[in-house]
């Protein structure tokens, strides 16, 4: 199978989707659109990852591709090829459809709950996860749900958590992919933001990582796993 990875900045890892889709024996291209690389074809891949950034979702005018890459996300999803969206991908999936995306609404950091709704305890790639687990948050902004769309996830911070349009377009605004290697990548790149975001994490996440971190990369594998199967 041959799989296109769209990165919108520089540190950004496909991490355990990565993973999962070497499992599967994946043909795998990452194209950093940020850096300015062309968007790949709907005919050219058979699935398509939009993996999170620091640009909120309707970012055009800094990042003129943005509205490319959500009309991108669409036709793969209308073609009824697997998507997939997480943090800024979610948000741009559910621009493409519909959504508005609400800039600044839902500030969350670190590993938080997340529960499954009644759509999601019935959703073959959810089925890999317990009604309620952990995974590791980074955002700002959140959306609303496009008409079209079955909520799968929810927390109290941000309502929508996780959504899927037709066959196998899903959209997390969690980091499933960002296992507990990722996580400490990110927090050597942008301490400072870190520190202003979340005070005191720094100290409190080699902790939280042997208890947080590995139930979570439990929980972000089986969901990549899951995903990848619907390819």
């Amino acid at each position: 199978m041959r799989v296109a990875i769209v990165e919108n900045m520089k540190v950004s890892y496909p991490g355990q989707v990565g993973q999962a889709l070497a499992e599967a024996g994946a043909e795998v291209t990452v194209i950093p659109a940020y850096a300015g690389a062309p968007l790949p074809t709907l005919d050219e891949y058979e699935a398509l990852v939009v993996l999170g950034g620091e640009q909120n979702a309707r970012d055009d005018e800094k990042h003129p591709y943005m509205a490319d890459l959500s009309t991108l996300m669409r036709a793969y999803g209308d073609a009824g090829k697997a998507v997939l969206g997480i943090c800024l991908g979610s948000q741009l999936l559910a621009r493409a459809y519909g959504g508005d995306n609400l800039i600044g609404a839902a500030p969350e950091f670190g590993w938080r709950v997340i529960e499954k709704t009644d759509h999601g305890k019935a959703d073959p790639v959810f089925a890999a996860v317990s009604d309620s687990f952990l995974s590791f948050q980074w955002h700002d902004d959140t959306f609303t749900l496009p008409q079209q769309a079955v909520h799968l996830a929810e927390n109290a911070t941000a309502r929508h958590q996780a959504f899927r349009l037709g066959r196998a377009a899903y959209g997390f605004q969690f980091h499933f992919e960002a296992d507990r290697q990722v996580v400490s990548d990110w927090k050597a790149a942008f301490p400072e933001v870190i520190e202003r975001k979340e005070p005191g994490w720094l100290e409190r996440h080699p902790a939280l990582a042997e208890t947080h971190g590995i139930a979570s990369d439990e929980a972000g594998l089986a969901i990549a796993r899951a995903w990848v199967a619907q390819i």
